[in-house]
């Protein structure tokens, strides 16, 4: 016996209208990138941008004055420091929510995670301190005192060192991880803000705002000196290298550009315009673009870094500071 099933107008019309909502989340879900998290110090929220469309996909809630932001290993939590809540706010990258808020100390500003992601270490600008939580439990393990109005922190890629910049001291502090304790102190021109490591170590490149002109120090690890200063632009500030170390990038607030530097050569081999003041940056995971933070702006300029341009200019929260992608 053959069985007929008879389709009305409407419930025809409901098939079709399902499936193609299905096609379109189905297209939404196979065309994304990865995310791009970037902090909003004045509306006190977190911008979500989809990397592969450079369109805001989410806006997160945090605590108050939101600037440093990392990504666990798994890049299933984002943490982000509200400087003025003392707090560092988790966030469920899966569910897009804040899920968790810690104490972190007084003001806490730049953060890192150690290589495992066990623990995150938060920056107290008005502390002059580092705070050292346990990611597992939420909880401070130490902390650790540095000098005058700390800003940022790096840690070596192999975990065993960390570099604070001490805007106010103009100097780096040196932390030995194992110990969680100041092993030495680097005097760096005036007003250290980003830093990052090479990816052997051996180096470190750290930002000095309010050096006339602005200047970027190489430093040696190894002996915990600065071996090179490189004249740049206008108010330096982040600072990122290529997975290959052979190219710096730094932001700068006043020039409104990030430059490239040579690091075997030393020299500066490229400017590329961008928004106004341009604090810190990030590259997707293939390096292809570089996201830059422009807080007057209320934007992130994207770099297509093989072409050496901004290829978009997204807008986001107001006055952005921050930015991290998964790797």
């Amino acid at each position: 016996m053959r069985s007929t099933i008879h389709w009305d107008q409407r419930s025809l019309a409901v098939l079709v209208s399902s499936f193609l909502v299905f096609l379109v989340g189905f297209s939404a879900v196979a065309s994304a990138g990865p995310m791009a998290y970037v902090t909003n110090e004045k509306s006190d929220d977190v911008s979500v941008i989809d990397t592969a469309s450079n369109k805001v996909v989410r806006t997160i809630r945090v605590g108050k004055r939101p600037r440093g932001v990392v990504i666990s290993p798994d890049g299933r939590r984002v943490y982000v420091s509200n400087g003025n809540s003392d707090s560092v706010s988790v966030i469920d990258a899966e569910v897009g929510k804040e899920i968790e808020a810690w104490p972190a100390g007084v003001d806490p500003e730049g953060l890192a995670l150690s290589p495992d992601g066990t623990r995150l270490y938060a920056v107290n600008e008005n502390g002059g301190a580092v705070t050292v939580i346990d990611t597992g439990r939420g909880t401070t393990v130490a902390t650790i005192e540095v000098q005058t109005e700390p800003e940022w922190i790096a840690i070596s890629p192999n975990g065993q060192i960390a570099y604070v910049s001490n805007e106010t001291s103009s100097t780096i502090s040196a932390i030995d991880v194992a110990s969680l304790r100041v092993v030495a102190t680097i005097l760096v021109p005036k007003n250290p803000r980003g830093i990052a490591f090479s990816p052997d170590g051996k180096r470190a490149y750290v930002a000095s705002e309010q050096a006339e002109p602005g200047m970027l120090s190489v430093i040696d690890t190894a002996r915990h000196q600065v071996i090179k200063s490189i004249p740049v632009g206008e108010r330096p500030v982040g600072v990122v290298v290529t997975r290959d170390g052979s190219r710096v990038y730094v932001a700068h607030g006043r020039s409104n550009a990030v430059y490239v530097i040579d690091t075997q050569t030393m020299a500066i081999t490229g400017k590329i315009a961008v928004g106004q003041r341009a604090w810190y940056l990030s590259f997707t995971p293939d390096e292809s673009r570089l996201y830059v933070a422009c807080g007057r702006s209320d934007s992130v300029s994207v770099i297509d870094v093989a072409a050496a341009k901004v290829i978009a200019n997204v807008p986001v929260g107001k006055m952005p500071f921050g930015v991290a992608i998964p790797k």
